[in-house]
């Protein structure tokens, strides 16, 4: 039975025939060493058969599936129907034959001879085929990379790029990072500050006592620097950076009789500097939290809602992804961030935690002792809700986050005062229809934006186009109407013809109804189609406008018709 060898790699799919086992052995040992030489073993195995890939094609499976089936089928040789094929397939993996196998019906093969065989072909693969360029470094000073690489270099990049997700507003790598930091700049800050406290308390021990607040602690530090300096008239500008002049009063009295000791100027303007840099990192410090806050609104912005900005990214960040946030159970979430203390009840066979990070949230705090418990595994269920439909909903909209929030509250006041809660069916049921509302909302005034730009432009278009001939044509009719004053006589005359044949028409149409009502109908309908043309228009424009945001509200009525049905399950 003859032998075949499929062999995948970056540039392609390559089909191999080995037709001189015999020479090498079919053992293992002898195809083992047979790889190493490569005169003898091209002599075992000849190319039959190359299909290169496109970088495009490489990230599809079933697209992959199809290439290697119709790469088989052309390359192999036919079997008559009704008859089994002479020959067999070896593959490095087990998984892949049985594919192929079910696929085309070729029998596959995947033992430790076939992957001796195939990894010969891996180590002289650029010598069988010829249109990749191989370069012979035993001339060349500098080495160049030869087309095999660029093409595993090419497949290495389009595979981390399916791994990565596209859309750059939804990465939540940037939140991990940003929580990081900002509880690193929280620990750098008070450590700095306590060292700028401790530093000008030398200076001005009475300082420490007056002021709490570390940021505003080191601005009066910066500001004052020499306490002797002070005087009467910096009251005020005291004030503007505490906000109260009785403090400003009482930092200048007792500057006067500071038991302090003086320092030389050098001291004073390294204190200066390094109160500065503290200053510079609290005010950092508050626009990556501002930061921070932006970014989960836009990637998490139910589960925000929910539990706040902070203790979300803190739950993203130690989950890894909003994705393994997003599988974790209910359970698992509730005591995130308190493994230590899980692992040693589980030795000590003592009482589990009851909460994790979720112990920040104030829902936590504002519950009773009896009841920590009980809030926690209910605020765990509803933030693994909310962080399953921000991870694999396309809508971004905070309505779910906001009626969980609300479910909790409820929760809350049935602990403590009796008041029985809403069912979890009719708040979902709420929120879907609050968040089609918003959606509808949103098209209509899209379409509202476009249609009245469309008219904009056709406007400013036409008085573009007509505004010259009305400039000239102006001044003329002015004129003209002015030097002839008949024109009026004119016009009032022919309002007065006029309505002697209105009534004429009318008592007409009076003795045609009597007579003849069914000729009447027909007369009726196309005076009135003649005068309804405009409007017709108009309305068929609307309702293909309505055409337009019903199918564009269908898309968004399937995906929380999906969303509803797996909130009603949970």
């Amino acid at each position: 039975m003859a032998l075949y060898l499929l062999f995948e790699s970056a540039s392609g799919y390559a089909l191999f025939h080995a037709h001189g086992v015999d020479e090498i052995g079919q053992g293992v040992d002898a195809a083992r060493a047979s790889v190493l030489e490569l005169q003898r073993f091209s002599k075992a195995v000849k190319l039959a058969g190359f299909s290169p890939l496109l970088l495009r094609r490489r990230r599809a499976q079933p697209v992959q599936r199809h290439l290697r089936r119709s790469f088989l089928e052309l390359n192999l040789p036919k079997v008559k129907e009704g008859k089994k094929a002479k020959y067999s397939v070896g593959v490095m993996e087990p998984k892949v034959g049985s594919h192929i196998s079910e696929a085309t019906g070729i029998p596959c093969q995947c033992n430790e001879f076939v992957q001796e065989l195939l990894r010969g072909v891996r180590l002289h693969f650029d010598h069988f085929i010829d249109q990749l360029k191989v370069v012979d470094f035993t001339f060349a000073l500098v080495s160049t990379p030869t087309d095999l690489e660029k093409a595993q270099l090419g497949l290495g990049h389009s595979y981390s790029r399916a791994k990565v997700k596209f859309n750059v507003n939804r990465v939540d790598n940037m939140v991990i990072q940003a929580i990081f930091l900002l509880d690193t700049l929280d620990k750098d800050i008070n450590s700095f500050s306590m060292r700028v406290r401790e530093w000008y308390s030398w200076h001005f021990p009475e300082l420490v006592k007056i002021v709490n607040d570390n940021y505003v602690y080191s601005k009066i530090a910066k500001f004052v620097v020499n306490k002797s300096d002070l005087a009467e008239k910096d009251i005020p500008a005291l004030a503007d950076i505490i906000g109260d002049e009785d403090k400003a009063k009482e930092i200048v009295e007792a500057a006067k009789a500071s038991m302090g000791q003086d320092l030389s100027p050098v001291d004073l303007i390294n204190v200066q500097q390094f109160a500065q840099r503290v200053m510079n990192l609290s005010e950092y410090r508050k626009n990556l939290y501002e930061y921070l806050v932006t970014k989960m609104n836009d990637i998490a912005s139910n589960l925000s809602s929910l539990i706040g900005e902070i203790v979300g990214a803190r739950l993203i960040s130690h989950a890894g992804s909003l994705s393994n946030l997003a599988k974790c159970a209910a359970s698992t979430l509730q005591i995130l961030g308190a493994e230590k203390a899980l692992f040693r009840a589980l030795k000590t066979r003592g009482n589990t935690p009851k909460y994790g990070l979720i112990f920040h949230s104030s829902f936590i705090g504002r519950a009773s002792t009896k009841n920590k418990g009980r809030i926690a595994r209910y605020l765990a269920n509803k933030c693994s809700i909310a962080s399953r439909i921000d991870c694999y909903s396309e809508l971004n909209t905070s309505v779910f986050g906001q009626k969980l929030r609300e479910q909790v509250e409820e929760r809350l006041d049935f602990y403590d005062k009796g008041i029985a809660p809403r069912k979890n069916l009719d708040v979902m049921k709420a929120a879907i229809n609050d968040m089609t509302n918003a959606v509808s909302e949103d098209g209509g005034e899209k379409e509202k934006n476009d249609t009245s730009a469309k008219k904009n432009k056709k406007k400013k278009s036409k008085a573009e186009a007509d505004g010259e001939e009305m400039d000239l044509d102006k001044p003329a009719k002015v004129a003209a109407e002015e030097a002839d004053p008949e024109n009026e006589n004119k016009k009032k005359k022919k309002h007065k013809l006029e309505e002697p044949q209105d009534q004429e028409m009318a008592v007409n149409g009076n003795l045609e109804q009597d007579e003849t009502p069914k000729k009447k109908k027909k007369k009726k309908k196309n005076p009135e189609a003649s005068e309804d043309v405009e409007p017709r228009t108009a309305t068929e424009g609307k309702k293909r406008k309505k055409k337009k945001s019903k199918t564009e509200n269908d898309d968004g009525s399937y995906k929380l018709l999906v969303l509803e049905c797996y909130l009603m399950k949970v």
